[in-house]
Order: structure tokens, then C-alpha cells, then sequence
């Protein structure tokens, strides 16, 4: 069952992080073309900001999980080295599954409630002269959210079956 779960988190988390470079590359675009709109024609663009910060924050929450799952996190080792692996295991695995994942998935729920309502009210931006829309910002954050709920939940379980990270990447 857990390795099923592990499959499902991970498909999940490969889907965000593909999610994550299309907003990368959005990204990149819209603010060469907006750096050659303003200095070269002296036309700057009305969404570039929003763009530009729309499309880092999806890159940051859409590229976490996958992140993750691939234990390329910043972590301080100097502690964690000198304990026994045993031990380690179970605070990853309480810190994961009890603490961490129940907060990030609050967060997911109120995140998925806010793009359905900006969905349902058609919200837009309401301090840019562009005005876009914002569901598709909030559904990146929810879609973020969730894969890193998901990717918590498993990597708590594995660490308390006692998988270490290179085990947790091949399931």
C-alpha cells in the first residue's frame, strides 16, 4: 500500500515540478521581452509585475514537493550527523507526518477554497493596471500545496518504516 501511495505522491510531485518549468520558462520570456519592450522601445508592458511574481511564486510552490522527494532540500547536517539514524528516521517522520503535513494541508484546503472563489467571483487583480485573473495564480499555490501535502504524508510514513532517502526515490 505504501509504495502505491509513494507511486501516486510522486507522479504528483513530477507533474507539479513540469508545472513549475513551463512557469520557469513563462517567466523567463516575459521579462526579456519586457526588459527589450522598456529599453529598446521605450514601451514598458502593463503586466510584466504581475507576471513576474505570479509566475515565481507558482515556479517556488509547483517545484517544492518534487524537491522533496528528491531530498535536495536545505537541511543543517550538523546535528543530524552526529545522531543515530534511527532517531533521525522518527523525527523525520513525526516532524513529516504529524506536524508538517496536517499544517500544509490546512493550507492546501484554504488555498483550494480560495481559487474556487475567485473562480466563481471572477476575481482579477485588483492594484494592477492589467487586472488579470487570479484563479489560475491561487490554483498553481493549491496545486503546490497539495503535492507537498502528499510528498510529507509519504516521506513520514518511509521514515518511519525506516527508508532512508535514496530507498524513498526509487518507489
Amino acid at each position: 500500500m505504501l509504495d502505491v501511495l509513494t507511486r501516486f505522491a510522486n507522479g504528483v510531485s513530477w507533474c507539479a515540478s513540469q508545472l513549475a518549468s513551463v512557469a520557469a520558462a513563462v517567466l523567463t520570456v516575459a521579462m526579456v521581452y519586457e526588459v527589450a519592450a522598456r529599453y529598446v522601445f521605450d514601451a514598458p508592458t502593463a503586466w510584466a509585475f504581475d507576471i513576474a511574481y505570479m509566475a515565481n511564486g507558482a515556479v517556488f510552490l509547483l517545484g517544492v514537493a518534487y524537491v522533496l522527494r528528491e531530498d535536495a532540500h536545505i537541511r543543517i547536517d550538523v546535528l543530524r550527523n552526529r545522531l543515530p539514524v534511527r532517531f533521525n528516521r522518527g523525527v523525520q517522520g513525526i516532524a513529516y507526518l504529524l506536524i508538517l503535513a496536517p499544517f500544509f494541508g490546512m493550507l492546501s484546503w484554504i488555498a483550494v477554497s480560495h481559487t474556487w472563489r475567485a473562480w466563481v467571483l471572477h476575481e482579477v487583480e485588483t492594484v494592477s493596471p492589467w487586472a488579470p485573473l487570479m484563479w489560475p495564480f491561487y490554483l498553481c499555490i493549491a496545486l503546490g500545496l497539495i503535492a507537498l501535502t502528499l510528498q510529507l504524508a509519504v516521506g513520514g510514513l518511509q521514515a518511519f518504516r525506516g527508508l532512508d532517502s535514496a530507498a524513498r526515490k526509487d518507489h
